[in-house]
């Protein structure tokens, strides 16, 4: 069954802790060429005015520290709703869920 109790929208949190972590990453690091492209509306007088537009915001270090912490909840949310997905859809017992649960913990953890 591989699951699909839930249709799967534990997956869209795996996708939400990547979009925060490039969040982070990029924080005050300057846009590339191909970011500073997608602003096609924005010319040289635009960066000239506005020179910080030519990099990502920056956040606080007390923000960050809350993308981190919310990277952490996210990704336990997610490990629990994969394994319940899988309990409730017979593909593992109670035994196995436990198991697998606290596997995906203690590597969250790692």
């Amino acid at each position: 069954m591989s699951g699909g109790h839930f249709d799967y929208i534990q997956h869209r949190l795996t996708e939400v802790i990547e979009q925060i972590k490039d969040e982070i990453q990029k924080s005050g690091k300057p846009k590339t060429k191909d970011e500073l492209k997608d602003e096609f509306w924005k010319d040289d007088e635009w960066y000239a005015k506005y020179p910080e537009d030519l990099n990502h915001h920056k956040y606080s270090d007390e923000v960050m520290d809350e993308f981190n912490k919310g990277v952490e909840l996210i990704s336990l949310a997610q490990i629990y709703m994969q394994r319940i997905d899988w309990l409730l859809s017979g593909d593992d017992g109670e035994e196995t869920f436990l198991e697998r649960l606290k596997e995906d913990k203690d590597k969250l953890n790692g």
